[in-house]
């Protein structure tokens, strides 16, 4: 999996290593078989609404975002063995409990998913490359 850098669009870090799991193996997996995250780390899924928490063994932030980055909803410190979701989400941000307070994670925050390059999220998506 691909390994970036997530910020707010004013350029405040909020995930400092975080997976990308964009493939159906990949988002299938998720954190299971972890033991924990730490601060700074996450997964972010795409393209997904919701998640579960089904055989993990720690609680996780679920950061819920619309297509272009918004922040919809935020699950805290969701336990193992739970369901959450949002309407209107297509991407999802997993991160260590508590990280989502803080670092300043609010609902209407938006993300920088322009980093996700090739994708259909993002700033990044909505403009045609430079010509050389």
């Amino acid at each position: 999996m691909k390994t970036v850098s997530l910020r707010t669009v004013e350029d405040r870090v909020v995930c400092e290593r975080c997976l990308v799991a964009d493939s159906p193996w990949a988002r299938m997996r998720g954190l299971l078989g972890r033991r924990g995250l730490e601060s700074g780390e996450g997964l972010l899924l795409r393209p997904t609404g919701s998640v579960h928490t089904f055989f993990m063994r720690f609680p996780i932030d679920v950061v819920f975002l619309s297509r272009d980055g918004e922040v919809l909803r935020i699950a805290q410190a969701l336990s193992p063995w739970r369901t959450a979701g949002a309407r209107r989400a297509k991407v999802v941000l997993e991160l260590a409990a508590g990280d989502a307070e803080r670092r300043g994670i609010r609902v209407g925050s938006r993300l920088d998913l322009s980093v996700l390059a090739g994708s259909d999220s993002g700033p990044a998506a909505n403009h045609p490359p430079a010509s050389a």
